[in-house]
């Protein structure tokens, strides 16, 4: 018997999950951790994920691809599209390039039917001190507003309003840049986004979301994404 050596871990590969119900994402490759026997984490396609499990157990299932051969840390510039299958023959959503009115840029988002289904819209870079920088529209609903000021009491306010694994992780981090001082427009500072007065969702950077509402349509989510990082 060989000692002194570990056995790799044959895994399956870690399958899609429906877009239409997913609550918590994050955009990366990353599929499976390194926990346990796996000495390295597995990563495939980038690819909007949702954490399933936990510990050496847990996944990051897939449920929006990016188009193949994608594989930086940004969309390729004009090709802001998702689609529901790793070799992108299924189109999910698409964002169209931003049309300048009254001084804000809007953004349509379109499903795979070409039909339009909302949009990202955000104030010029004159107003933003005046006005919230980034609006989702949802028709049939009030325009979902992102909020600077997303936690009374500081970064840790976040945490004791139950937010997902994924923002927890960060918020010592974001104390510290409070403390120090920070830009508090820092893209990685965790937002909330209301419509009225109803949390509609919470998310940090431009790569990590957690739904509150059920009625958001995630492509939207999505797309505002997709802007973000394009």
């Amino acid at each position: 018997m060989a000692f002194g050596r570990s056995r790799k871990v044959e895994e399956s590969p870690v399958q899609p999950v429906g877009w239409v119900d997913a609550w918590e994402f994050v955009i990366g490759t990353e599929q499976r951790p390194a926990a346990g026997g796996r000495k390295d984490a597995a990563h495939g396609p980038r690819a909007f994920r949702v954490p399933i499990g936990g510990g050496m157990h847990r996944v990051s299932a897939p449920c929006a691809f990016f188009p193949p051969g994608a594989q930086s840390s940004t969309s390729t510039p004009g090709d802001l599209r998702l689609f529901e299958d790793p070799e992108g023959q299924q189109l999910l959503c698409s964002v169209t390039a931003p049309e300048d009115r009254n001084g804000e840029r809007y953004f349509q988002v379109h499903d795979a039917d070409g039909r339009v289904i909302g949009s990202i819209r955000t104030a010029a870079a004159l107003r933003r001190a005046l006005k919230p920088e980034w609006y989702i529209e949802h028709p049939g609903r009030p325009a979902i507003v992102s909020c600077h000021e997303w936690a009374k009491g500081g970064a840790k306010g976040i945490v004791q309003r139950g937010t997902g694994k994924f923002l927890t992780s960060v918020v010592q981090g974001v104390a510290d840049l409070d403390a120090e001082g920070g830009d508090h427009s820092s893209p990685q500072r965790p937002l909330e986004w209301r419509a009225d007065d109803e949390l509609v969702m919470s998310s940090q950077g431009h790569c990590s979301f957690l739904l509150r509402a059920g009625w958001i349509d995630r492509r939207l989510v999505f797309a505002y994404a997709l802007v973000r990082n394009g």
